[in-house]
Order: structure tokens, then sequence, then C-alpha cells
């Protein structure tokens, strides 16, 4: 990884194939049980809208969402614990609301782990509200560990201030 130090401005794109070994590390140097390159790869043959964040031409980060009906689902957002802290978590974020206000989404859901306080802030600053909880969803370092149900209303663009 190059350092966070970039004069250059994040460039989201959609991810491919190419992209997978990459995506893996990030989601390995991420996450105690990273996703597997086999739900990636079932991610992108799918269809599920799968984007990247890059810097100085550097993937550094991702995220992952999925539309049913009207509904979208934000599977998965991550950032390279390198470069976080810049703003790109955020800015990734706001893609997927974006993309999925685009498709035609009335509202987003996410779960997240109720450990990740700095996931959390950063839903709740998006607008996300907590509608619920699954009890035991994660696996986690002792046993399982429960994911907050979190919900976004997507208005339509004209709507949003």
């Amino acid at each position: 990884m190059r350092s966070a130090a970039s004069k250059s401005l994040p460039v989201i794109r959609p991810l491919t194939a190419a992209d997978l070994g990459q995506v893996i590390s990030i989601e390995r140097a991420s996450y105690p049980f990273p996703w597997t390159k086999g739900i990636f790869e079932d991610c992108l043959k799918v269809g599920y809208s799968c984007f990247g964040g890059m810097i100085d031409g550097q993937l550094v980060a991702y995220e992952v969402h999925n539309r049913g009906a009207d509904e979208a689902h934000l599977l998965n957002l991550c950032v390279h614990p390198e470069f976080r802290s810049l703003g790109l978590g955020r800015l990734l974020l706001q893609h997927a609301i974006d993309h999925a206000r685009a498709m035609g989404c009335m509202v987003m859901f996410l779960e997240v782990r109720p450990s990740n306080a700095a996931a959390i802030q950063l839903y709740r600053e998006a607008g996300f509200d907590v509608v619920g909880r699954r009890p035991s969803y994660y696996p986690a370092e002792q046993g399982r560990e429960d994911a907050v149900v979190m919900r976004l209303a997507l208005l339509p663009a004209a709507f949003v201030s």
C-alpha cells in the first residue's frame, strides 16, 4: 500500500473480476471474518452493484449493494485501514445511495456490527436510522455478534436538499 497522503481526488468506478485480488487483500486487512473471493465473484456474476474507490490509480476501498423491487441493500463497504479517515467511506456510501436512488429504490437497508462505532456514526450522519437487530448475525471471536439493522428513506433526488 502507498502512503495515505495523496494529492489526487478519489475516483469511483465499477469493479471487475480483475479487481478481486486487491478487494480480497483489503477485506482481509480489515476484518477478522472476511468475505471469500467466491462471495465477491458471485456478487459480480449476479449483477450486484460493485464499485471501487481509487486513490492515485490504486484500489483502496469498495462497496457492494443490491436491489430488490424498490429496496436497496448495502452489503459491504470497506476502506483499507491505511486510507481511513480521508472521507472515502463517506464518498462511497453517498455513491451507493445516489446509485440506488437512480435505480428507483425508495429505501436502503444495511446491517452493521454494534461494535463498529465508526461505521454506525458514518451511517447515522448519512441519515440512516436503527430499525432493528438481528441476533447472532455475525461470527465473532467469542461466538456470534448481533447486527444492528439500519434504514434510509431514499426520496427522489428532487426532494433531497
